[in-house]
């Protein structure tokens, strides 16, 4: 279940392959929701080690929590497990198949770490550094509505169309809304977003 999609996304889930890849790609359109497209690969790329180390490791169950949560000019994605087991980085054998996960999110994110949890179990998390400070919801530009230049009613065409009696297109702008829950809507079509994994 994702709660209230601001400036933190929460994911609750079976840490399952299948599920790992609705997870990235649900982080992914949140990130572009939120204009932070440059940090998409780096935080998909993590956030599936995280859950591919819970799928592979963790203890007695394989239920975890993924938070993204974006304050001031830093986004910090954590996955919280039931394992109170704590990872940690090791050098892997080049002919190993495994065993680079934390490598890889320590490359990619400006820190990471992994503290218990107090409910127990533990959060492990990295946190990637954004290119501008996030504004406030209410400092975002919203364009203002495009009125129509056409008369009330259909508009008439010199082309083809008009020449077999039909009218052509009626002029309707494209004017971006929010809903109740701060998504952006369109009165022509409305952008699928992601509302719940379990």
């Amino acid at each position: 279940m994702i709660r209230k999609p601001s400036r933190h996304c929460t994911v609750e889930l079976q840490a399952l392959p299948s599920r790992i890849g609705q997870v990235r790609r649900i982080v992914s359109a949140q990130l572009r929701y939120w204009h932070l497209d440059p940090l998409i690969d780096s935080a998909a790329l993590g956030v599936t080690e995280l859950l591919t180390n819970v799928h592979r490791h963790a203890e007695p169950d394989k239920q975890c929590r993924v938070e993204i949560d974006l304050r001031r000019d830093r986004l910090t994605v954590s996955v919280r497990d039931n394992d109170p087991r704590v990872p940690s980085l090791r050098c892997a054998d080049l002919a190993a198949l495994g065993g680079r996960g934390l490598t890889l999110v320590a490359s990619v994110s400006e820190s990471w770490g992994v503290r218990p949890h107090d409910e127990g179990g533990k959060v492990v998390w990295f946190t990637l550094q954004t290119d501008t400070p996030a504004l406030p919801r209410s400092a975002v530009a919203v364009p203002a509505p495009v009125p129509s230049l056409a008369a009330p009613g259909p508009m008439r065409s010199s082309g083809p169309a008009a020449s077999r009696g039909r009218a052509g297109p009626t002029s309707s702008a494209s004017v971006p809304r929010e809903d109740a829950e701060g998504r952006e809507r369109t009165r022509e079509s409305t952008e699928a977003r992601p509302t719940a994994v379990g």
